[in-house]
């Protein structure tokens, strides 16, 4: 497939970028900084802001799939969809927060009283952007969720999948590599399974 990654230089969007890649798909690289991507046969950067709209929708034209890896605070959840509606892209992927998974019915993470203060806003705007796409009509959207931790790590290929509900451990512990949540959001691309719906990944 021909699939453009918005953010592919950040920690999230980079190890995306090389499992697209690798799986053989031809990936535009969309990122402010392009220098941080090494281009192959596979990548080809492309200069890109997620505040210019028009710039964003002439940039993702023409491809199968979008994927949006951008901090919600630095980002316009309004200006990213509208741009992927007005590319007429196949497909519309999100990489979400943890905040907005529920640790009990109704009751997302971030409301709850031990939520890392630091992590608040941003978490909330996670969840504010969920709530757009829910809301839209038309478009063809995925949002996937990572676990609480969302760290670097190594890709396994082993993990589960849930949909609202935050996924624990046996011990406690809500986690998920940039790895191997990149290699549940390819297989996603693959394989659908959650048009316009949010699903979630951890171990």
């Amino acid at each position: 497939m021909k699939i453009a990654v918005i953010g592919a230089s950040g920690n999230a969007g980079s190890r995306i970028t090389a499992e697209l890649a690798r799986r053989g798909h031809q990936v535009t690289a969309i990122a402010r900084h392009t220098e941080r991507i090494a281009p192959s046969a596979s990548i080809t950067p492309a200069k890109g802001d997620v505040m210019d709209q028009a710039g964003l929708a002439r940039l993702v034209t023409g491809h199968d799939t979008a994927i949006s890896s951008v901090h919600f605070l630095a980002s316009d959840p309004v200006k990213l969809i509208a741009a992927a509606r007005e590319s007429k892209v196949g497909r519309y992927l999100v990489v979400g927060g943890a905040g907005s998974l529920e640790v009990s019915p109704g009751v997302r993470l971030v409301t709850t009283p031990y939520f890392p203060v630091a992590y608040k806003a941003e978490a909330e705007a996670g969840a504010a952007f969920l709530d757009r796409l829910r809301a839209e009509p038309e478009l063809n959207w995925t949002f996937l969720s990572p676990s609480a931790l969302f760290v670097a790590g190594q890709r396994t290929g082993k993990f589960r999948l849930g949909t609202d509900r935050l996924l624990t451990a046996a011990d406690g512990k809500s986690w998920i590599s940039f790895e191997d949540f990149a290699v549940a959001l390819a297989d996603e691309i693959e394989r659908p399974a959650h048009i316009r719906q949010r699903f979630t990944v951890g171990y």
